[in-house]
Order: C-alpha cells, then sequence, then structure tokens
C-alpha cells in the first residue's frame, strides 16, 4: 500500500495537503534520471546555468502571494511578514555573483613546460533534505550553488512543507532548469535512507534535528558520500555592561519570538551583565507583551501558531519543568487568549533559570527564552559555551575588539556583534559540535558542492 504523506495545518488542524510517497523503484529511477542529465547540464556555459538559476528564482517571485498563503497554512507564519523573499533573493544575486571566482581554476603554473592547474569539478547529484521552519531559504542555500556549479538536485522537502519543493521545481523549470536536472520527490524515511546506503547520490545537504543527522550518517556510513549537516542549535547572546540596552533588547527579544521561535540561529538564552540585568528584563517582558498571536491570515497576528502541536508540547514541558524547578515566568498567558493549548503558544520570559535546567540545555525552538545574569565577560563566555550545540553567538557591545576578544573563546559557528538571527550570504554558515559540520553559502559554499581535480599537463617540446 502507498504511503501518504500529510501536511496537518497549525492553524485548524486540517489535512492541507498529501501526497504519496515514492515508492523505492520510482525514486531510484527519479535519480538515475538526474545522473542521466547531469552531463549536459554541466557542460552548459557558467553565464547560462546562472542565467536559468536566476530566472528560475525570479519566476519564484512571481508567485509571491500564492507561497506567503500556503506558508501560513503549513508552518503558521503570519501573512503579515511576507514570506522568504528578500533572503531567496538576496543569496541567489551573491551566489550568482561569485560563483565565476568560486569556480575559476587556482593556475600553478602556465609555462611552455606544462600547465598545471586545480579546478572545481561538480560533485554530480546533490540531495537536499530541507526544513520546514524557513523552507524556501534554507533549500536555496544549497540549491543554488549546486545548480550553479553544474550538479544536478534533488529535493525531498519536509512533510510539514509539502508544497515547497512543488512551487521550486514549477519557478526553476519555468526559468529553464531542466525537469531531470532539478527534481522534488516525495519520499518516507525507509526510501531515503536506502538511496543514500545505495550510494545514489554525491553530496547529501541535510537541515534538521541531531538524530535526524545521525540516521543521515548512520545511512551514508561505508559510502564515502559527503555530508552538510545543520542540526540542532541553543543560541545564545551576552549583553555586555557598555551595551545599547534599548538595541540589544528590540533584537535579542525579537531574535528569540520571530517565527514563533522557530529560527535556526534564533535567541534561546540571554546572559546579562548584571549592572543592566534588572532594566533588560523589564524591558524585554514589556516588549513580549506587545505581541500578538493569533491566527496568521489576521493582519494583527505577529506571533502565529508553532507549526505543529506536537513542537508546542515540547516547549510547554520544557517551561513547566523548568518553572517546577525554580524558575520564574514573566508572562501570564492569560495576556495571550489564543493560547488553546496545541499549536496556538504563548510567548515566555523565564528568570531564575538555571543550566541544570532543560530549557536551558535543549533546543526549545519556539516562543521561550531563559535569562540569566552574569559577573563579567569570563562567565558569559563560560555559559555561552556550556552547551551541546555551536550554530551562532550574539555579543551586544560598543567595543568591536571586545566582541573579537570574546567571540574567539566561543566554539560557535558565526560570532555576531550587536545583530543576531541573520544570514550573510558573503559568509559561511557553519556550525560546531552537534549542531553539525560543514558549510553552505559563500565561497566555501560553492566548494562543498564540488570536488578539486588536478590537471598536470606535460608539453610535448621538440
Amino acid at each position: 500500500m502507498t504511503r501518504m504523506i500529510q501536511c496537518i495545518s497549525p492553524v485548524d488542524g486540517s489535512t492541507y495537503a498529501e501526497r504519496p510517497a515514492l515508492p523505492l523503484a520510482e525514486a531510484e529511477a527519479a535519480v538515475a534520471r538526474a545522473r542521466a542529465a547531469q552531463k549536459d547540464w554541466a557542460a552548459l556555459p557558467l553565464a547560462t546555468r546562472i542565467e536559468k538559476v536566476k530566472a528560475g528564482v525570479e519566476a519564484l517571485n512571481g508567485m509571491k502571494d500564492r507561497i506567503v498563503e500556503e506558508l501560513a497554512w503549513q508552518m503558521g507564519r503570519p501573512t503579515r511578514f511576507g514570506g522568504e523573499f528578500g533572503g531567496v533573493n538576496d543569496r541567489t544575486a551573491y551566489m550568482s555573483d561569485i560563483a565565476a571566482e568560486a569556480l575559476a581554476p587556482i593556475v600553478v603554473e602556465a609555462s611552455d613546460k606544462f600547465e598545471r592547474r586545480i579546478e572545481r569539478a561538480p560533485v554530480g547529484v546533490v540531495f537536499v533534505l530541507a526544513p520546514w521552519n524557513y523552507p524556501y531559504l534554507t533549500a536555496i542555500n544549497t540549491i543554488v550553488p549546486a545548480l550553479i556549479a553544474g550538479n544536478a538536485v534533488v529535493l525531498k522537502h519536509a512533510s510539514q512543507t509539502l508544497l515547497v519543493g512543488e512551487r521550486l521545481a514549477e519557478a526553476l523549470h519555468a526559468g529553464g532548469v531542466p525537469a531531470d536536472v532539478f527534481q522534488n520527490v516525495v519520499l518516507d524515511h525507509d526510501t531515503t535512507e536506502a538511496l543514500i546506503a545505495a550510494r545514489a547520490f554525491n553530496f547529501i545537504n541535510f537541515t534538521g534535528s541531531v538524530a535526524g543527522g545521525a540516521a543521515m550518517e548512520r545511512a551514508a556510513a561505508g559510502t564515502f558520500t559527503g555530508l552538510g549537516l545543520e542540526l540542532g542549535g541553543k543560541d545564545p547572546g551576552y549583553v555586555a555592561a557598555d551595551a545599547d540596552l534599548d538595541a540589544a533588547v528590540d533584537s535579542l527579544m525579537d531574535g528569540a519570538m520571530f517565527n514563533a521561535g522557530q529560527c535556526c540561529c534564533g535567541i534561546e538564552r540571554i546572559y546579562v551583565h548584571e549592572s543592566l540585568y534588572d532594566a533588560f528584563v523589564e524591558k524585554a517582558v514589556a516588549w513580549v507583551k506587545t505581541l500578538k498571536l493569533g491566527n496568521p491570515f489576521d493582519a494583527d497576528s505577529t506571533l502565529g501558531p508553532m507549526a505543529n502541536a506536537r513542537f508546542a508540547a515540547v516547549v510547554r514541558a520544557q517551561v513547566a519543568e523548568a518553572v517546577a524547578e525554580g524558575a520564574t515566568p514573566l508572562i501570564d498567558p492569560a495576556l495571550f487568549p489564543a493560547d488553546d493549548g496545541g499549536a496556538y503558544l504563548a510567548p515566555q520570559v523565564l528568570t531564575n533559570v538555571t543550566h541544570q535546567m532543560r530549557v536551558m540545555r535543549e533546543e526549545s525552538f519556539g516562543p521561550v527564552v531563559g535569562i540569566m545574569p552574569v559577573k563579567d565577560d569570563a562567565e558569559a563566555i563560560a555559559l555561552m559555551n556550556d552547551s551541546p550545540y555551536g550554530l551562532t553567538a550574539s555579543i551586544w557591545t560598543a567595543s568591536a575588539d571586545r566582541a573579537a576578544a570574546i567571540g574567539d573563546q566561543l566554539d560557535t559557528g558565526t560570532v555576531f556583534m550587536n545583530r543576531c538571527d541573520y544570514l550573510d550570504p558573503a559568509l559561511c554558515w557553519t556550525g560546531c559540535k552537534d549542531t553539525g559540520r560543514g558549510g553552505s553559502l559563500s565561497v566555501l559554499g560553492f566548494h562543498a558542492v564540488t570536488r578539486p581535480k588536478s590537471y598536470h599537463l606535460k608539453k610535448v617540446t621538440k
């Protein structure tokens, strides 16, 4: 019997979309078509591939109204925020602009005796497993450089955002990327793991949970398939004694609450110098009280439901445990009457928290943040590093030297000063520890989807 993959809408609990999972034989045939089509795609001039990819993203922009509505139904983001097009366009433009330089050969010698160079060759077929929280942005991070570099791409999107892969395929095909070169597939876990174990792909990029990343590694064991893994996060913010308090509150709380806290690099824990702690907490609570939890199609809603009731249940459990262990909740849920005990979840700010509490150690991925006072930079550094994760860290200070010195001591993928919850396409998006390995975007993003290929050519002399 064919298994159906469903998207249950967090808006009203209805089945918003469902698609049949491809049987293994059909999935194998899809990958075979991708592999057969890849060589001709790679043979096109780089400028032609760039032109077709950019045309595809332009076609995606033409679907904006439809996509924004679909995102609200699929994962709950309020329509007032307009989708993810700013980031999609910026990342596509930047990766297109640097492609020629990033993929250019390194010429060691070009003489009358020898030609020696290192080229970047496409790996072949790239498998992208994308998450639901920023379903277009996270997919584009790998799709765009992979296609530009001459690879074929097979996309498997999260069940919560089933329609995203279809829109990406529709748009890229309209832009001129051949149907076999970019394919959207619906797969169950068993088929996914079987394809990986059978060496169907040359590179796999997975964004998701730590458990999901471990499953990818187990499936790929012994295949020598390259893996890029962006997994969990528990990103910290540190407000130093010389910080701009109002700016720190505004940015860090937005980083904690935007998208209902469902951001890979969202702020999940905040450490504040003791001289600013009371003022920061007071302002943070006032900031959260201005949010409006409600239906994502309501123009007044600034906070929609979490993508699934089971995700909200995890956050509720973490908060309840923390309060039972001595944490102080500062937001009265009665201020957010839309909280229904299911996907709609009131935001929360916790004080009197410790690192023994699950809410300060495990990924929450929801609208909750714990705030702790610290006496100095050293204590803040120790607490920021006291985590199994390492994606980003946000430092708030008037001194760039201080931020750099602190950043040098942090086990993290990105160090921010006076900003957070942001992705710069010119910088490598990467993590360490249980957050995973590999990197996307920047010049290094092209390196992830290509392999070095050396040429040592001895010329015949008479």
